[in-house]
């Protein structure tokens, strides 16, 4: 049931998981019509990173808000004893899960069904679309109540559901804005950082038919009200998972708002969607995922609300669904597994810091990376999941600073493959003759020192011309002309550091 690059690392002699003996193919979801969507426009990265680097609202917004997160992170993990050693830990972790994922998913899938729960595979999006809505049709589901979810948003289950006819409801806040708002998600973790108080107050005046009112307290009790009213009459509950341990088959999700605590209660149906890769092995090593989690993604100790489930509810109790479903996403992560290279970038458990460190998507926001996983963990993930073809440039948008290294809390070496991206970009010739062309041409200058001397002197008489009024280069030709879209350039200095160098007074001995 596992797409082909689970085959291909078999026959390699690399161990992934195939898939488990207990979860039985539903040839019923056959019969499933999927609903048809309006086509997704065809991304481009230097068309939507060049309007959002120009968009000073978007970038005073998501500033604000990551630069805080970011430096919260950086006071909160100063409180552990060693942070770099609990992060080597969880990475080892989940490293170790990864390359045992076949053992701990059976683990998983028998704990599950002995908690009384329904196990189900989905290989890509299209069977994970299918799978959620027979099992909403099987149980006479109509009203559905969704906490949130990147698995969810990345096989765009939302608007299928919409589509075929289902009441869908986004009930995390920031959800619920980009929800009623035709929006897309920018963060990993808040969702609209790219808005501002007074877009949402406008938008909340504009659904509700309400007076403008930029109060946030009022704005949250607004929706309150709302939400209240479809969790009473919800049949259907959807939530991700931070993390399934497959040691219990319990699934653990983390929150702030307690919209995900009422669907996992409220419905009497309810369903887990998660990635495969997200098992760890123990209740001990989730104690560790979650040390770190939070503080990674906010700079607060812990969430507030951590809610561990895997079954329905028990004789006598009054919460809980009748009915809970585990659904296991594949959706070309397995692809990703097969390669041992690239096998590293699965450790991620979504908390954001790397795109709160990030430099460049502090300037361009999420929507310009053409995923609902943006920054550089997007960057990595996206074109191996989805294919270098259509998102290439992606790997390209990085200054290989390091600080997304530096951030995560599983200790991805991002820096590292977003640069074995790029050669593979190079390899498999996805950068076009001409690029390729300018590349070696640069390669061949710097390795001469007489040539490279005299295009830096060609350089620097030309840019300093160009800033003669002003000081500053406002426009240069292509290739240059792309930095010079958003942002002038200085003019070289009268004097290099060599030649300042030469000529400083002697020291004395």
């Amino acid at each position: 049931m596992f797409d082909t690059g689970a085959a291909r690392a078999s026959r390699a002699g690399i161990m992934v998981p195939m898939a488990p003996s207990l979860i039985e193919p539903n040839p019923r979801l056959a019969k499933i019509v999927l609903p048809v969507l309006p086509a997704e426009p065809a991304f481009d990265f230097h068309t939507e990173s060049v309007a959002a680097a120009g968009n000073e609202q978007l970038k005073a917004s998501i500033n604000n808000a990551v630069l805080r997160q970011h430096t919260a992170r950086q006071l909160r993990v100063l409180e552990l004893p060693d942070a770099d050693k609990l992060r080597a830990l969880a990475g080892d972790i989940k490293q170790h899960a990864l390359d045992h994922l076949d053992y701990y998913l059976e683990q998983l899938v028998t704990n599950v069904r002995r908690n009384r729960g329904h196990v189900h595979f989905a290989a890509d999006a299209d069977e994970a679309q299918r799978v959620i809505l027979q099992i909403a049709q099987d149980a006479g589901c109509s009203r559905v109540i969704k906490s949130k979810s990147m698995v969810s948003e990345e096989i765009n289950l939302a608007h299928v559901m919409e589509a075929a006819g289902l009441d869908v409801v986004e009930t995390d806040l920031g959800e619920f804005i980009v929800q009623i708002d035709h929006d897309k998600p920018s963060h990993l973790v808040a969702p609209i950082v790219h808005k501002n108080k007074a877009s949402i107050a406008k938008l909340f005046s504009e659904y509700f038919g309400t007076p403008y009112n930029d109060d946030p307290n009022a704005l949250c009790n607004q929706a309150r009200a709302y939400l209240r009213d479809k969790f009473r009459v919800s049949d259907l509950g959807i939530t991700g998972g931070n993390f399934m341990v497959a040691e219990t088959g319990i699934i653990c999700s983390v929150e702030n708002e307690g919209n995900q605590r009422q669907s996992v209660s409220t419905p009497r149906v309810m369903i887990a969607m998660v990635g495969i890769e997200k098992v760890v092995p123990r209740m001990a090593d989730l104690a560790v995922m979650l040390k770190l989690l939070t503080r990674s993604a906010t700079g607060a100790p812990i969430t507030i609300y951590n809610n561990l489930y895997g079954g329905p509810r028990g004789p006598g109790e009054k919460d809980g669904p009748e009915e809970f479903h585990l659904v296991l996403v594949d959706n070309g992560r397995t692809e990703i597994l097969a390669s041992e290279e690239y096998r590293e970038t699965l450790r991620c458990i979504r908390c954001g810091a790397c795109l709160n460190a990030c430099p460049i998507y502090r300037k361009i926001g999420g929507h310009a990376y053409g995923s609902v996983y943006p920054g550089p963990i997007g960057a990595l993930i996206t074109p191996l999941m989805q294919g270098l073809d259509k998102y290439k440039d992606l790997p390209q948008a990085s200054s290989l600073c390091g600080a997304c290294y530096e951030a995560c809390p599983v200790k991805i070496n991002i820096p590292k493959h977003l640069i074995n991206l790029r050669r593979d970009i190079n390899r498999t010739h996805r950068n076009g003759f001409f690029e390729r062309i300018v590349y070696k041409t640069w390669a061949w200058g710097l390795k001469s020192p007489f040539i490279y001397s005299v295009v830096n002197a060609v350089q620097k008489f030309e840019l300093r011309r160009r800033a003669k009024k002003t000081g500053w280069v406002s426009k240069l030709p292509a290739p240059g002309g792309g930095w010079t879209q958003i942002r002038d350039l200085p003019a070289p200095a009268t004097k290099t550091f060599h030649q300042m160098w030469r000529k400083r007074p002697a020291q004395d001995e």
